[in-house]
């Protein structure tokens, strides 16, 4: 009868243990909510997150805290949302370079399908291919002949080894038979600063990072990476369009959070995030920034995710991409 008492009160623990979370989701949110940026401050997922997470905020009646958590190519941020309380209080916002990672860390301390639950997508946008103004080259064509004529020479940035504004290039260098150095930097931020200030000669990075330079003239943009113009950049050739065929990278930005996160927690998230983004003034900062906002559920963006890690991992094997 003892051992039954024991095992009793042990059973009655477990389901307190496991219907806690649910019971604490019809309160949530009822403090803060952290969402880690997983690059420096001025990139394009900091500038998502920004935009979303404002009226996110108000939304939800709750202050959303904006953290830039920077380092190795966004795993940092990653690993600490991975390992974070499943309660909807710490989430990430990140990009297709979430996709990438999965097979770019084979040591990584998080396991991307097991440990990360996609909540909700935001939106997608081409990468815009920019040179330097001290470039000489004004075309697709123009800076490829470049590139082959000075292999090694021309340096590209990009926000980390492994990043979405990486291997794009990579793929692109590759199907075009040329040779190109690679800048890891700690963001898109600091990358496209240096492109403007002619440290590194190209980037081929999303429109909200590059728009400012653009509209000064610190860059010139040369082609959008998306399989049609892009609405934003209308006058820019696509890639496909200079002859690279096939050609088609349109990154794809969203708002995720630890694995285990109760349902009910998920869906109110989802949901707001979705009523955010169909407010007109979130719409138009969004998209006077080049993003095409998408609707989702969260299994379709779950879905969307994961074939995007399959899909990516090869071509990482192929490209023998390596992060140390």
């Amino acid at each position: 009868m003892k051992a039954l008492a024991t095992i009793g009160r042990g059973l009655s623990l477990l389901l307190f243990t496991v219907t806690l979370p649910a019971v604490a989701a019809g309160d949530w949110p009822a403090r803060p909510i952290t969402i880690l940026v997983p690059f420096a401050p001025g990139g394009t997922v900091d500038i998502v997150a920004r935009v979303v997470g404002q009226k996110l905020g108000a939304e939800l009646g709750q202050s959303v805290i904006i953290e830039n958590r920077a380092g190795a190519g966004g795993t940092i941020a990653t690993a600490a949302v991975a390992h974070a309380h499943p309660d909807g209080y710490t989430l990430l916002a990140h990009h297709m370079g979430l996709a990438f990672n999965a097979s770019l860390y084979e040591k990584a301390p998080f396991d991307t399908t097991r440990d990360i639950l996609p909540v909700a997508h935001i939106g997608t946008t081409p990468n815009v291919l920019v040179t330097s103004n001290a470039l000489s080259a004004r075309t697709v064509n123009e800076f490829l002949a470049l590139a082959r004529s000075r292999p090694g020479e021309i340096n590209y940035g990009s926000g980390g080894i492994g990043s979405a504004g990486h291997i794009p290039m990579a793929v692109l260098e590759a199907a075009t038979g040329t040779r190109m150095s690679h800048v890891p930097y700690r963001g898109a931020g600091p990358a496209m600063a240096d492109l403007a200030a002619g440290h590194v000669q190209a980037m081929l990075q999303t429109i909200p990072a590059v728009m400012p330079y653009i509209q000064s003239g610190k860059v010139r943009a040369i082609a959008t990476s998306g399989r049609t113009r892009s609405r934003t950049l209308p006058n820019l050739p696509t890639l496909q369009e200079a002859g690279i065929r096939d050609f088609d990278y349109s990154p794809w930005y969203g708002l995720f959070a630890p694995s285990g996160t109760p349902a009910p927690v998920v869906d109110k998230l989802h949901a707001a995030v979705n009523k955010v983004l169909a407010d007109a003034d979130t719409l138009e900062k969004l998209s006077q920034q080049g993003l095409d906002i998408q609707k989702m559920t969260q299994r379709q963006f779950a879905r969307t995710v994961g074939d995007d890690i399959r899909k990516w991992g090869a071509a990482i094997k192929a490209l023998h991409v390596v992060v140390e």
